[in-house]
């Protein structure tokens, strides 16, 4: 009886009509998981800073300051106001640094997803419509590819095409791509007997139709939340290429390469490498919990009512 009068109470609170009730019911399911809307606060600040580093920033991010070397934190002795993270090994304001470095971290796990969801969607759509030799053939290749470690993987392929920011993207992609094949296969094969698409195969609609219009727009909640994921798995995995120095290269400032070239000093600097960590743990941390809060408001079996 108190299940059934919940219900009836949310059901009320969601306004009615079109995309404002859709919307308005995945936020309810949404928020009522407190770690995913902490989330989100964290990860649009960081988007926001990303945006606006040149106007939060207090000092260049490649600006050497030849007076200031290895500068400790302002509430650490020695430190000073103007510097309110320290400085690194060759004057550069730590904190300036780490937000320019929030932009190449959240572009590099922007672009990675992009890159790697459309082309796993496209494979998969594939495998799963038409089954078949293109099934056996596709999905082959996905499996040759997860069985490598994630990691390793990408480190032969950026050795192959050379070290670098973009080469890095690339070679993460490919290594992510296989998950979102397999997830668009599954969720298409689902689909793909249902009476709208056969009903839609009746009236006349193109194979491309039937993909693109009425079985993919069906599929897309499960990839969301895998997209999620992987933004966080591209963050690490290009500050673990990053940190290997065959990612981003210096004086970037990325997080990972900040790593780098701050290991040599983690006895007498400590917070050289403890700021680029905390960034990259809030950051991908963030990002995971705004995907637990997606997964709980797009599944229906996890919807608490």
């Amino acid at each position: 009886m108190t299940d059934q009068t919940t219900a009836e109470a949310t059901a009320a609170a969601i306004p009615t009509g079109g995309r404002q009730r859709a919307f308005a019911e995945f936020w309810h399911y949404y928020s009522m998981n407190t770690g995913a809307v902490i989330g989100l606060v964290v990860f649009a600040a960081l988007v926001l800073i990303a945006i606006f580093a040149p106007l939060v920033a207090p000092h260049s991010p490649d600006e050497q300051f030849r007076d200031s070397l290895l500068t400790p934190p302002v509430w650490q002795e020695g430190g000073k106001s103007m510097f309110l993270l320290g400085t690194d090994a060759v004057g550069r304001d730590m904190l300036s640094r780490l937000i320019f470095g929030a932009r190449f971290s959240l572009f590099i796990g922007l672009v990675v997803v992009v890159f790697s969801l459309t082309s796993g969607i496209v494979l998969g759509v594939l495998a799963g419509y038409f089954r078949g030799w293109v099934d056996t053939l596709i999905m082959r290749i996905m499996d040759v590819i997860l069985a490598f470690p994630s990691l390793l993987l990408a480190l032969v392929l950026v050795a192959i095409l050379g070290p670098g920011l973009f080469n890095a993207m690339l070679a993460i992609a490919l290594v992510l791509q296989p998950h979102f094949a397999r997830l668009t296969r599954a969720a298409v094969m689902a689909e793909k007997n249902r009476e709208y698409v056969i009903s839609a195969k009746v009236a006349g609609a193109s194979h491309l139709r039937l993909m693109v219009k009425t079985i993919l727009p069906n599929c897309m909640a499960p990839l969301i939340v895998q997209a999620t994921l992987s933004f966080s798995n591209a963050i690490l995995e290009a500050a673990a290429l990053g940190f290997l120095g065959v990612g981003a290269q210096p004086p970037t400032p990325e997080w990972g390469t900040m790593l780098a070239t701050a290991r040599e000093f983690i006895l007498r600097a400590p917070w050289v490498v403890t700021f680029p960590g905390l960034a990259i743990l809030i950051t991908v941390l963030a990002i995971n919990l705004i995907g637990d809060g997606l997964r709980d408001a797009f599944d229906p079996k996890l919807k608490r009512s």
